[in-house]
Order: C-alpha cells, then structure tokens, then sequence
C-alpha cells in the first residue's frame, strides 16, 4: 500500500490529501471513469491497428492504471524514461488529453517514438528529449509530477534512478517502474529487486495487479473490467508485471 499526492477534489475535505493506492482504490477508479476509459481503449485499439511501427510492451491492466492514475492525479509535469516505439507514451499522452493539463517530458537513447505518436496526441503536450537520461541536464526530481520507467532493465541502471531520481521525488509523487514481477518475486540482481530493496529500507509500500505477484488483485480486477464492459483485450490482459509507488519522503539511503 502506498499514498500518492492527487489534484482531484474527491478527497473528502481536504482535496489535497493523499489517495492511497490499493486494490480498493484500483477498483474505484476503474468504475469512476469508466466511460473515458473505455473511449481511451477504443483508441488505443485503432491506434495500434493503424500503426505496424508499433510494439507494445505494456500489457492490458498496466497501461490502464497508468492512465487511471494520471487521471486522478492530474501531473503537470510527466517524465517517462523509456519510449520504445510509443505504447506507453501513447497512453500517458491520451490521460493528459483527457485530463486537459499537463506535460510529458519522454527520454530515451533511440527515437523509434517519434514516427508511432500522431500529431494530434503529441500536439503541445509532448516533449521528446533523444538520449541517455543519465546525461539530461534539464532533469530536476522536484519538478516532476509523474514519473514512469520502463526503460534498461539492469540493476545497474536502478542504482542510478533510485538515488538520482526517486531519492529527491516530492513525498508523494507517483512512480511506475515496469518489469518487476514476471514471476512470484523479482530476480535477485534484477532491477526489480534494486527498487523494491530500496521501498523496503524506507518502509514505503508499493501496489501491483501482476498475475503472477499478486493473482488475486489481478482477478478481481479483471472481473470488474468484464462487469464494465472493459473485458475485451486491447494489447495482451497478463502478466502486467508493473509496480506502484510514492515515496513518502525526501532522503537520501
């Protein structure tokens, strides 16, 4: 379990109060904005036809959270490290569409994105910076709203984001890191054990839907995506291997 900061108002009296992120939370934002989801799936689903440069890499569950969470949260300012050819970044422009607001600032050392995002998404909501994140001068941890990272998979590369990065987030800040859970556990030298060794120390938590992690949220789930009317595959339903975090305070370990 972890708490996340959001611009939604629906915080009871405090709209600035922290939503926590859980199942239960998953389940009502997944019914809260069910009709702009399932227009959000529909064009993903005519996007990904109409574009063979395309090759998804996040499975059905995570890039739907991933939207739902911008959604509610309202970033002004997404950082994505790891473009691929553009599913995720795709997504994360269509939540910021919808939403009305924000800006996603996208990094990565190849720039297959930009021949995948229509200018329509893009428009002037999408900043593509070409090359090692680790180099990128203009990156400031305190600005970002939103960060997600699917990007080189080493633990090595985990080392450089957890204490360049997600060390100096505002407490708060909402994290996606891909790849995790393909299995029960994360890999011992794997990235995912890195961020997760990492949470641990803090005594922060982190949610994920991964089928293999965490089955039973993956089903309920699923079974609410089928009661809305979401159950028809977009891209591909599992093992949705994502977590999600928010550091609950600046440190350096």
């Amino acid at each position: 379990m972890t708490t996340i900061r959001s611009g939604s108002p629906a915080r009871g009296d405090d709209p600035a109060a922290p939503r926590t992120i859980d199942l239960e939370t998953v389940l009502s934002l997944y019914r809260e904005h069910a009709d702009a989801l399932g227009a959000a799936r529909d064009a993903q689903r005519a996007l990904l036809r109409s574009n063979r440069g395309l090759r998804p890499k996040l499975d059905d569950i995570e890039a739907e959270l991933t939207y739902l969470l911008v959604r509610d949260t309202k970033p002004e300012r997404i950082v994505e490290i790891g473009t691929f050819h553009g599913w995720s970044t795709s997504w994360l422009l269509r939540a910021l569409a919808d939403n009305g607001t924000g800006h996603l600032h996208s990094y990565d050392i190849v720039d297959h994105v930009l021949g995948t995002i229509p200018g329509e998404l893009s428009a002037d909501r999408w900043t593509f910076h070409h090359g090692d994140v680790r180099a990128a001068a203009n990156l400031r941890p305190s600005r970002i709203d939103f960060l997600f990272i699917d990007a080189a998979h080493t633990a090595r590369f985990a080392r450089w984001y957890v204490d360049n990065l997600l060390a100096d987030l505002r407490p708060g800040t909402p994290v996606t890191v891909h790849d995790v859970y393909h299995r029960r556990t994360a890999g011992r030298f794997s990235e995912g054990r890195v961020v997760l060794d990492w949470l641990a120390r803090r005594g922060d938590g982190h949610f994920t839907a991964s089928a293999r992690a965490a089955p039973q949220a993956f089903r309920e789930i699923s079974a609410v995506k089928r009661a809305l009317g979401l159950g028809e595959v977009v891209h591909q339903a599992a093992p949705n291997p994502m977590i999600y975090f928010a550091p609950t305070r600046v440190s350096r370990d």
